[in-house]
C-alpha cells in the first residue's frame, strides 16, 4: 500500500480523472462542499476546460446537473463528499437514468479500512444507486497502479454512455497537499504522449445500429390509413421534420406536450381532448397503422388509444433501445434519430388525407379555448396559454410536473413559433424542478421560463440560490393554488380525505422567499397584470419570480366544464 505523498497522489489522480472527463466531452462540473472530495474539488478548481457550478444542497446540485446536461447535450460531472451527500443525488440520478441523460457522479469516499467500523461520515457507497447508474469503484490512489490503467477504466465506463455513471473515489488522509509539489514524472512517463494531446486515452467508436427499413418495407407500411404520434422528443431530435413526413404521407400527426410540436400549426395538437369527442374518436378508430416517434406519452387518453386499437402495423422510432410502451403491443422498433428516420424515401400513402376532418376538429377546439379560457376568469390554464403565446424559437420553456404540464398538454395554443420545451417526465417527480430549470437556463444561455406549481416550488425552495447565478432572462412562474390541486381531478373517496391527506393547503406566499434570495418578485391575480409582469420580466437580465394567485378549485372546475363541452360537440 502506497502511503508516501498521499495527499499529492490523491490530487494527481483527481487531476487525471477531471482531465480525461473533459476530453470525453464533459463541459460542466457541479460541486458541493466537502472534505473527503478535496482531491476532486482541487482538481476541478484548476481545470480550465470545465465550467464550475457550486451549490450547498446536493439534491438541488444533482438536478441542476440534469438540466445542464439536457440543454448542453453533453455529459455533466457532479462532485460530492462522502456519506448522505451522495444519497441526496438519488432522485436526480433516477430521473437521468430513465430519460437517458449522462450524469457522471464523482463521490469522495473513505478508504476500505474506515468502512463499517463506526468511522465518521462513512457509509457503503458502492452500488448506492443500484441499477440506476453504471458503477466504477476505484481503489485508493497507489503508485503501484499505473496511470494508464486509471485512464482506460474511465474511458470504458464513460464512452457511449447515455445514462448515469457513478465513479466512487476512495481517498486516505491527508487530503490537503503541501507545497512544493511532488515530482511524479517517472510515474506519468507511460502516458507522456497522452499529456501532449487533447484526445481521450482510449477512443471508442460511436454505437449505432444503422439499420433502416427498406424501400419495400416503407411502401408496405404506408399502405392504408395511418397515424403519426410525436411523443417525447428532445430539441436535438429536430421534430419539425415529422411535420414534413406527415404532409408527404398524407397522415395526421398527433402530438404530446413534450414533442416540441404541441403548438405547431401543421400538427393535431389537441389530441387529448379530441379523444373525448365522439366524432374525432370515431374517425381515429379507422386507423390501421401507427408510427410513434419517441415514448413517455403524457395523455392517458392517447396511451389508451394506442393500446385499444388493433394495429395491423406498429412502428416505434427511438434514439436508444428502451421499452417505452406500457401497453406492450407487438411492434417493430427502429433505433435512429427522429429526423433521420423521417427523411427516408417515403412514398405517399395509398390512403393520403384520410383524416382531414381532424384539422377542422382541432381548430374548433382552439376556438373553444379562446372563448372559454382566454376570455374567461383568470386562472392557471389562462396563464399557461398566455406564456405559450409569447414564446419564440430563441427561448426555452421548462414545464413542471403535476398540473402545469397537463394544462399545457390539454390547452396549449396553436402558434407560429414556440420555445424548446423541457420536462422531467422520467419518474415525473415534483422534486428538483426549479434546480433542473436553472441548469437548462445556465447551459442554454437563452431567455427561459419555468412554470411550476406551489408545492413543487416549496419542495425545491433551496434552489432559488442557484437561480441567483443565472444571467440571462429567467422567469419563474409559480402557480399558487394553495396546495396539490391535481388531486381535485382524482377519485379520492371524499372531500375531507382530499383536504387532509392529499391537497395539503399551506396558506403560504413566495414573496419573502424571493426576497431572502434577492430575486425580483411580483404577485398577480389578473391576466392583464400577469402579461405586463411577464413581458417585462423577459427583458430583465437575470432571475425573477411571478406568483400567480388562483382559487383552489379554479383549474379543476374549468377542466371539467371544458371536458363536458367537448364530449357534447
Amino acid at each position: 500500500m502506497q502511503t508516501e505523498h498521499t495527499a499529492e497522489l490523491n490530487l494527481l489522480w483527481g487531476t487525471l480523472i477531471l482531465e480525461e472527463l473533459a476530453r470525453l466531452g464533459v463541459k460542466h462540473v457541479c460541486m458541493a462542499p466537502g472534505s473527503r472530495s478535496t482531491p476532486l474539488t482541487l482538481a476541478a478548481a484548476k481545470q480550465s476546460k470545465l465550467s464550475q457550478h457550486i451549490h450547498f444542497d446536493e439534491r438541488g446540485l444533482g438536478f441542476m446537473a440534469l438540466g445542464l446536461a439536457k440543454a448542453s447535450q453533453a455529459p455533466v460531472a457532479i462532485i460530492t463528499t462522502s456519506g448522505t451527500a451522495v444519497a441526496n443525488l438519488y432522485p436526480a440520478i433516477i430521473e437521468a437514468w430513465l430519460t437517458h441523460v449522462p450524469l457522471i457522479v464523482l463521490s469522495g469516499d473513505r478508504p476500505p479500512e474506515l468502512i463499517d467500523c463506526g468511522a465518521n461520515q462513512a457509509i457503503i457507497q458502492p452500488a448506492i444507486f443500484a441499477q440506476y447508474a453504471k458503477q466504477l469503484n476505484l481503489p485508493t490512489p497507489d503508485l503501484n497502479i499505473a496511470p494508464q490503467a486509471l485512464l482506460s477504466l474511465l474511458d470504458d465506463a464513460v464512452c457511449n454512455q447515455s445514462q448515469p455513471v457513478h465513479i466512487n473515489c476512495m481517498y486516505r488522509e491527508p487530503l490537503y497537499p503541501n507545497e512544493p509539489s511532488v515530482d511524479f514524472s517517472r510515474y506519468l512517463a507511460p502516458i507522456a504522449k497522452w499529456q501532449q494531446q487533447t484526445k481521450p486515452y482510449s477512443q471508442f467508436a460511436t454505437m449505432n445500429s444503422g439499420q433502416m427499413p427498406t424501400s419495400d418495407a416503407l411502401a408496405r407500411f404506408v399502405h392504408g390509413k395511418g397515424v403519426i404520434v410525436a411523443a417525447t422528443l428532445a430539441p436535438e431530435q429536430q421534430s419539425e421534420e415529422l411535420i414534413v413526413l406527415a404532409q408527404k404521407l398524407g397522415w395526421p400527426i398527433v402530438t404530446d406536450a413534450q414533442s416540441q410540436l404541441r403548438q405547431h400549426g401543421g400538427a393535431i395538437g389537441n389530441i387529448d381532448q379530441l379523444l373525448q369527442q365522439p366524432k374525432s374518436k370515431a374517425l381515429l378508430a379507422q386507423a390501421e397503422k401507427v408510427l410513434v416517434f419517441g415514448g413517455r406519452i403524457l395523455s392517458k387518453r392517447l396511451i389508451s388509444y394506442l393500446n385499444d386499437q388493433d394495429w395491423k402495423d406498429y412502428w416505434q422510432v427511438l434514439p436508444q433501445q428502451q421499452r417505452l410502451d406500457p401497453s406492450n403491443k407487438p411492434k417493430q422498433v427502429w433505433i435512429a434519430p427522429a429526423h433521420q428516420f423521417a427523411a427516408l424515401a417515403w412514398p405517399r400513402s395509398s390512403q393520403a388525407n384520410w383524416a382531414l376532418n381532424l384539422v377542422q376538429f382541432n381548430d374548433e377546439l382552439e376556438t373553444l379555448y379562446q372563448q372559454q379560457i382566454d376570455h374567461a376568469e383568470f386562472g392557471e390554464a389562462q396563464a399557461i396559454r398566455a406564456i405559450a403565446k409569447r414564446q419564440t424559437n430563441e427561448q426555452q420553456l421548462f414545464i413542471g410536473n403535476s398540473l402545469p404540464i397537463r394544462l399545457y398538454d390539454m390547452f396549449a395554443p396553436i402558434t407560429t413559433s414556440s420555445a424548446n420545451v423541457f420536462t422531467n417526465r422520467g419518474a415525473s417527480g415534483i422534486d428538483g424542478l426549479l434546480a433542473t430549470a436553472c441548469g437548462v437556463a445556465i447551459a442554454g444561455a437563452k431567455p427561459t421560463t419555468l412554470i411550476i406549481g406551489d408545492i413543487s416550488a416549496l419542495h425545491d425552495l433551496n434552489s432559488l440560490a442557484i437561480a441567483r447565478t443565472v444571467t440571462s432572462p429567467f422567469v419563474i412562474v409559480i402557480l399558487n393554488n394553495d396546495g396539490g390541486n391535481i388531486f381535485n381531478l382524482l377519485p379520492v373517496p371524499n372531500e375531507q380525505l382530499r383536504s387532509d391527506y392529499y391537497r395539503l393547503s399551506h396558506g403560504l406566499e413566495f414573496g419573502f422567499g424571493a426576497a431572502m434570495f434577492g430575486l425580483a418578485y411580483n404577485q398577480v391575480d389578473s391576466l392583464s397584470d400577469f402579461i405586463e409582469s411577464y413581458e417585462y420580466a423577459m427583458t430583465y437580465s437575470g432571475p425573477s419570480v411571478i406568483e400567480v394567485t388562483v382559487a383552489q378549485n379554479q383549474a379543476s372546475e374549468q377542466i371539467a366544464q371544458i371536458s363536458s363541452w367537448v364530449k357534447q360537440s
